[in-house]
């Protein structure tokens, strides 16, 4: 997996546009009996959240130090707790199990490929009890912002970046102006439910966006919700 620290000091600021997530997360996590456990953690956003308005216990995964370094003090900040740990999402191993596991921030794009893409959802149900949930979402790739974006210097949430896209890999890199590039692996909607079904999940529900909508033709956004029998 790429190295994500140089994205740990501005992702605050890079994310800062996302907060429509949040409230679906914690939504499910109220569902839930815990702990819940949610892949690529990075700096609290979403964890945060979940124990202060739910009580739930959160275990935090992050393969980069530096993010999970920021979650802390955040955490700590705020006045709750964080079970943080350092790990990557294609070894997920717990001694305990859950009935949620999260993965907010189309952080599954982080992925390069179908075969670790299966791995995760593999180790996933190994961690879940029966009719335990795993929630992700992820984009639709769209050609028109493709075109508008692709290659050119923008800003987002006020850092500077590119996307510069490789149809041919599918795959987009993200770099930052003040160093560091972050892979991207774009999927599409048969790619996601072939790899819940090699699996061994079961798709629950697939929305169009987080305020639970169904997924159609102009959707921009997979937000799923798989179970395991």
């Amino acid at each position: 997996m790429a190295d994500y620290s140089a994205f740990a000091p501005v992702y605050d600021d890079f994310g800062a546009a996302m907060t429509e997530d949040v409230d679906f997360y914690v939504s499910l996590a109220a569902e839930a009996h815990g702990p819940v456990v949610e892949l690529a953690v990075g700096t609290g956003r979403v964890a945060i959240p979940i124990v202060e308005r739910t009580g739930r216990r959160v275990i935090g995964i992050d393969v980069t130090p530096a993010m999970l370094e920021i979650a802390r003090a955040k955490a700590a900040a705020a006045g709750v707790e964080l079970d943080l740990r350092v790990g990557d999402m294609r070894e997920l191993h717990l001694d305990e199990p859950t009935d949620l596991v999260i993965c907010p921030a189309r952080a599954m794009l982080h992925l390069a490929d179908h075969a670790e893409r299966v791995e995760v959802m593999r180790r996933v149900v190994a961690v879940l009890e029966p009719g335990g949930r795993f929630a992700w979402n992820a984009f639709v790739l769209d050609p028109a912002v493709a075109a508008e974006i692709g290659g050119v210097w923008h800003e987002e949430g006020g850092v500077r970046l590119r996307s510069t896209y490789d149809f041919a890999e599918r795959r987009i890199d993200l770099e930052l102006e003040s160093g560091g590039t972050v892979p991207l692996w774009w999927v599409d909607r048969d790619e996601w439910e072939r790899a819940v079904s090699e699996a061994g999940l079961e798709v629950e529900a697939l929305y169009g966006s987080f305020d639970r909508q169904p997924f159609d033709d102009e959707s921009r956004e997979f937000v799923y919700v798989a179970c395991k029998p």
